[in-house]
């Protein structure tokens, strides 16, 4: 059974990433943070883009994490979110349906160690 975090705001981290890193990653980036405040959720969004990593989410970010979202079409290490519930998407599930990511993070079982997704459009 999943856990479900409590009704209200969610505090989230996510990392976004496409092959060329120019636009979707970025696009992806804009729309969860727009539609995480317009749901009254926080999220700090990494973008890792053409020129490297921006935005980057540390340790204390990820601690206070509820869930992490990764929207990404390359592969992101995700070594360092053990124990978060993770939402794996591609960028364009970003795109096109954060409210429905953040309801997904809602109730994603936390992972052990650095594995695969918890939930995953993936495969």
């Amino acid at each position: 059974m999943s856990p479900t975090r409590e009704a209200g705001p969610l505090r989230l981290v996510a990392v976004t990433a496409c092959p060329a890193g120019i636009a979707h990653t970025y696009m992806a980036a804009e729309k969860l943070q727009q539609e995480a405040e317009a749901q009254g959720h926080t999220v700090k969004v990494e973008t890792q883009g053409s020129i490297g990593a921006e935005n980057v989410l540390t340790d204390a970010d990820i601690a206070a994490a509820d869930a992490v979202i990764i929207a990404a079409d390359k592969e992101v290490d995700r070594s360092r979110f053990a124990g978060k519930p993770i939402v794996s998407v591609g960028v364009g599930d970003a795109i096109r349906r954060p409210v429905e990511l953040f309801e997904l993070a809602r109730t994603a079982v936390p992972q052990a160690g650095g594995g695969s997704a918890a939930w995953s459009t993936r495969r």
